[in-house]
């Protein structure tokens, strides 16, 4: 337990509130570098143009990053506060490492237009929102991946 003034917090709790945390903090640094690398890249008019052609996908991918950011802070703490070895532990490197695989790597195709040549950035521009939706789709499945993990070692808690 945690004390807190009079009361005390259940590590859970805790564990929860600090996952929420680090969540929004990761939407929010997702949406800080979606428009400070598109304004840097392409100026500010077209970044708000951009946005509010998009927003919907924009947002729900980077409010899927904080939440699978969420999950696995969560998950994190779940492990580390249960030290009872066998399948937690052997669990968290291949969680951890999967999750985080599955969470990032649909967020290449946001950065191939700056790092690619100018067919690419044609390609990429033709098919956005399929990408979009490709990036979507990765994003429900880290979800649904770490979430079921979460989930599990919650249960084991």
């Amino acid at each position: 337990m945690t004390d807190v003034g009079a009361r005390s917090i259940p590590p859970q709790a805790s564990g929860a509130a600090s996952a929420v945390v680090f969540g929004a903090l990761a939407s929010t640094t997702m949406l800080g570098i979606y428009f400070g690398a598109l304004a840097a890249l392409s100026g500010w008019s077209y970044t708000v143009s951009e946005f509010a052609r998009f927003w919907p996908y924009i947002l729900a991918l980077a409010l899927g990053f904080g939440l699978q950011i969420g999950l696995y802070v969560y998950l994190r703490q779940q492990v580390a506060h249960h030290h009872s070895g066998g399948k937690m532990v052997a669990a968290s490197g291949t969680t951890s490492t999967a999750a985080m695989l599955s969470c990032c790597a649909h967020y290449l195709a946001n950065v191939l237009p700056v790092i690619g040549a100018a067919g690419l950035v044609t390609l990429v521009a033709q098919y956005q929102v399929q990408l979009f939706w490709v990036g979507l789709a990765f994003n429900a499945i880290g979800i649904a991946y770490i979430g079921s993990k979460a989930i599990a070692a919650g249960r084991h808690g």
